[in-house]
């Protein structure tokens, strides 16, 4: 068993994996860690845990950090809201359209990065002249898109948990309206964009889910046999599994709800044909991918 300990380098954004087999940590505790960029010092922010199961990539924590090390790091944060201030005034002078989001300074101070965002391409090459005759420093100006502004930012969703982007998501998968229409969500922006403006990224959570439904229920319009009789389906709760289905006499039109793991017995034509419908559309994607490989 190795023991495992989730660690932040800022108060939001992600967090990141390293062993710490040897110590005894808490939430909150200063440690020192080696990353792709250096060494730096980081915070500790989730009780460790022992696992059996341990990628490759992951590093083991150097040390605790010292009195000396958690001072440096108190004066590279201090150092890096001057900076931040000092960026902005820069690009108000060069009148850049831009929007500066964070800065970070390198442990050793060798290095100073300054994060944005804009609605283009952006020449800043004498802001980058600016900010190194006024930091002495090596510079580094890097354009994010507006959902790794909201991981650097961090913040609260609309389910009221911290955003996903900031805790465990490693990598953006591509997100678009066909999920929210398989999940049969309202089109509504104010309901569907995360705290990036864009859609959010839980939609891509439930899509299989989502099209394992699809595949078994019937859809919206089929007839389908109840203990009630026969009826036409007026509704799917996927989340559910369950069918409303509407009944229509001379005198009166009804609706009743079913589980479809009720009724799905009565209705074995539809499970056939559903099924050779998912056969027939596999069997066309092995031949166009086939046929792309020719």
């Amino acid at each position: 068993m190795t023991k495992i300990v989730n660690v932040r380098f800022h108060d939001a954004g992600k967090t990141y994996r390293f062993s710490c087999d040897g110590f005894n940590l808490g939430i909150g505790d200063a440690v020192m860690v080696e990353t792709s960029l250096g060494i730096d010092l980081a915070h500790v922010c989730e009780e460790p845990y022992e696992t059996d199961v341990v990628d490759d990539d992951i590093l083991p924590i150097m040390h605790k950090a010292t009195e000396a090390e958690m001072d440096r790091y108190d004066q590279k944060c201090a150092e890096e809201k001057e900076a931040f201030v000092k960026c902005r005034e820069f690009i108000d002078m060069r009148g850049l359209e831009m929007n500066l989001v964070d800065c970070t300074y390198s442990f050793d101070g060798k290095k100073l990065t300054f994060f944005f965002t804009a609605e283009g391409r952006v020449d800043f090459r004498e802001l980058v002249k600016d900010l190194a005759y006024a930091f002495r420093t090596r510079i580094e100006l890097r354009q994010i898109g507006s959902r790794d502004q909201a991981k650097l930012v961090g913040g609260i969703g609309l389910c009221g948990r911290e955003l996903c982007c900031c805790t465990f998501l490693d990598k953006f998968a591509p997100v678009n309206l066909k999920l929210a229409r398989c999940q049969g969500l309202s089109l509504n922006p104010g309901k569907l964009n995360g705290a990036c403006g864009r859609l959010m990224c839980c939609l891509q959570f439930e899509k299989e889910a989502y099209e394992d439904a699809r595949r078994r229920l019937p859809d919206t319009g089929d007839r389908v046999r109840t203990p009630d009789g026969m009826g036409i389906v007026s509704d799917v709760n996927f989340v559910e599994e369950q069918l409303s289905v509407k009944f229509m006499n001379e005198n009166e039109t009804k609706i009743e709800r079913y589980s479809w793991a009720d009724i799905e017995p009565l209705n074995p034509e539809i499970c056939e044909r559903r099924c050779a419908n998912c056969e027939a559309k596999n069997r066309g994607k092995k031949k166009d991918t086939k046929d792309e490989d020719e």
